[in-house]
């Protein structure tokens, strides 16, 4: 069984990341929702209050096979203030773990300088704010150990290839069939 990190902070898209947890805890993945801002529970952008399973300062990026950022605007803006999902997202870099995020939440990435010489995808009209890499525009955009997905209607697919990658391609198509998810 493989473990993921997704970090929640107030503001996040709630579909984009409790997308990602379902999917990848159907597939068999441990994940540890994250919280970032001081409180355990995260409210979401449309008032979702969500309660996660740690903070962000607890996170030892050695326990983990993946980094995971959801997008929406004040959440990202949340992630990229804030050092823990800075250390935590670059160690897992520098390991060669996966790191993953979406809609908004690559330009997270390469703030962190983690996208250079990368191809990645991002919410459309953010493309400036993705500084050392070719955006490709993609619903999701694998390059090496970086995945990266472009906005809420990506998140299953983009969950599923998070899925494909932690626990195979055979777990990632049991959840696809049992989710009735036809691509």
């Amino acid at each position: 069984m493989s473990k993921a990190v997704i970090f929640f902070a107030p503001g996040l898209e709630e579909c984009e990341g409790l997308l990602v947890v379902d999917i990848l805890r159907r597939a068999g993945a441990e994940v540890t929702i994250a919280a970032v801002g001081g409180s355990q529970t995260v409210l979401s952008s449309h008032r979702v209050q969500i309660v996660a399973d740690a903070m962000a300062a607890d996170i030892q990026p050695a326990d983990y096979d993946a980094c995971i950022l959801p997008g929406g605007l004040k959440g990202v803006q949340n992630l990229a203030a804030d050092a823990e999902v800075r250390r935590v997202a670059t160690a897992c870099a520098a390991d060669g773990k996966i790191v993953a995020a979406i809609c908004a939440g690559p330009t997270v990435l390469a703030g962190f300088g983690l996208l250079e010489g990368k191809q990645a995808t991002v919410y459309p009209g953010m493309d400036n704010q993705m500084a050392g890499a070719s955006c490709t525009g993609s619903e999701v955009t694998v390059d090496g150990n970086i995945t990266t997905g472009r906005a809420l209607g990506a998140a299953i697919p983009f969950a599923l290839e998070l899925a494909r990658q932690l626990e195979g391609q055979e777990a990632s198509d049991r959840v696809r069939q049992a989710i009735v998810y036809p691509y």
